[in-house]
């Protein structure tokens, strides 16, 4: 179960944007990044959820999607995520990175997204300064990512890496490929 979740957690970039998702949905998902293990049990990490279509029209203009996609500037209207989770660093609670919390909160949030039936995209590219004015944003709270959510519009294949070349890349018909190492090219049996 475990491995089919995570081969399905792909990074989506476009969705159906009509296919509305409740709040309670993402409440659920921000418990399951609170339950998640945190580097000294800091829980620095703060949320905030919009799945409002002002709001997320305003999120949306402060990413940057898909840089192996130079030709995209990411998804048309009617494509774009129906819900956005900004995670926050609160700098009461730490002023140091906050070590590893970001990739493993965002891994749970986007595994239980999946188990939802919806899919996600971990953005890290955010004009930081102009998202932290939009959501009203105190220096308590710094912007670490975006995770953007919706009903998954496309398909995502992963594919065998060939001549050591990781970038991603879609096909003719739209169709989202992602390079991945083979198995016996990672492990070493000792």
């Amino acid at each position: 179960m475990i491995h089919e979740l995570i081969a399905k957690n792909r990074s989506y970039r476009r969705f159906y944007e009509d296919a509305d998702i409740d709040l309670h949905t993402l409440k659920s998902l921000v418990d399951l990044a609170r339950l998640s293990p945190s580097a000294r049990n800091l829980q620095p990490l703060k949320y905030i959820i919009s799945n409002n279509r002002k709001i997320n029209e305003k999120i949306f203009t402060t990413l940057a999607w898909a840089g192996y996609l130079k030709d995209w500037n990411g998804p048309v209207e009617g494509e774009r995520p129906a819900a956005y989770i900004v995670v926050v660093v609160d700098r009461n609670i730490t002023q140091g990175k906050p070590e590893h919390d970001e990739g493993i909160v965002s891994q749970s949030i986007l595994l239980g997204a999946v188990e939802y039936g919806l899919g996600g995209c971990i953005i890290v590219s955010v004009r930081r300064q102009e998202l932290a004015e939009i959501l009203n944003i105190s220096g308590q709270y710094e912007i670490s990512l975006v995770i953007a959510l919706g009903k998954p519009k496309e398909k995502v294949i992963i594919t065998e890496i060939k001549d050591n070349d990781i970038k991603y890349f879609r096909d003719e018909n739209a169709v989202h490929y992602v390079p991945k190492r083979l198995l016996s090219d990672i492990v070493t049996v000792v």
